[in-house]
């Protein structure tokens, strides 16, 4: 990406969607331009740096650059992890904050993740997405792997083209392998109790992150924390067919 973020509607933003990966840039801009023509100002920031710290410095900036703080964050996949540890370390930057298809809180709920997103694709499909190297930034082979990975994630994906993805396979290998050491040894779930605004999980019934894997950990954590679960729903609500109108009147409902 040449630049480090995207805005939509009015400024200064406030409302802040976080892409997943990490290191997957791009991956939410339909959701955040979809919330930017409905009338909301919207930042679409995109982390760079190779530490999960360094990320939570990063977004720390980008808010009091580009935003009016304090502001609702929508954090999608590793970003609803990396919105919890920003409200739990900078709270006076966040006013809401809401997790869409979080990944589960606690290593004893992922184990069977990649089993079910394995039993969904056909035999030629796990050997052709086995075979292609993201990590390495081509963008033909992101976004077939996307389009793979959308096939095991998936619901019913409605006929939106996909988003290019500026995906850093730096960026995923050395954030992503912080944020699991995180999760195993409690930290990530210690962030989540220090975390003081409202907070509402959103989760698709299709997505192979097991969505008790989110609530039970997070309502441990938060007991007020609001859970809306989707029927027919994978890991990205904003592309569901059936989930998709379902998703934005409760998204809207939390971000008001």
């Amino acid at each position: 990406m040449q630049q480090d973020v995207r805005q939509y509607g009015d400024m200064p933003s406030r409302v802040v969607v976080l892409h997943g990966g990490p290191g997957g840039a791009g991956e939410v801009e339909p959701l955040a331009r979809e919330l930017g023509n409905r009338g909301h100002a919207v930042l679409e920031p995109f982390q760079t740096c190779q530490t999960v710290g360094g990320q939570v410095d990063e977004l720390s900036s980008h808010i009091e650059r580009f935003c009016a703080p304090p502001v609702t964050v929508i954090g999608w996949s590793w970003g609803a992890w990396l919105g919890c540890l920003l409200a739990a370390q900078r709270g006076m930057l966040v006013r809401r904050l809401i997790l869409v298809g979080s990944g589960p809180f606690e290593e004893s709920y992922a184990s069977a993740i990649r089993t079910t997103k394995n039993s969904r694709l056909t035999k030629d499909q796990r050997k052709e997405i086995s075979q292609l190297r993201p990590t390495e930034g081509d963008p033909a082979e992101v976004a077939r792997f996307i389009a793979l990975s959308d096939i095991a994630d998936t619901y019913a994906r409605d006929t939106s083209q996909q988003p290019f993805v500026a995906f850093d396979g730096a960026i995923h290998a050395a954030v992503w392998a912080e944020a699991v050491d995180m999760r195993r040894n409690g930290a990530l779930l210690e962030a989540v109790c220090a975390i003081r605004c409202p907070v509402v999980a959103i989760h698709g019934d299709y997505d192979p992150r097991p969505s008790e894997g989110v609530q039970i950990p997070l309502r441990a954590a938060l007991p007020s924390a609001d859970f809306v679960q989707l029927e027919r729903c994978g890991h990205k609500p904003w592309q569901e067919t059936f989930a998709k109108a379902d998703f934005y009147r409760a998204l809207e409902a939390a971000i008001v």
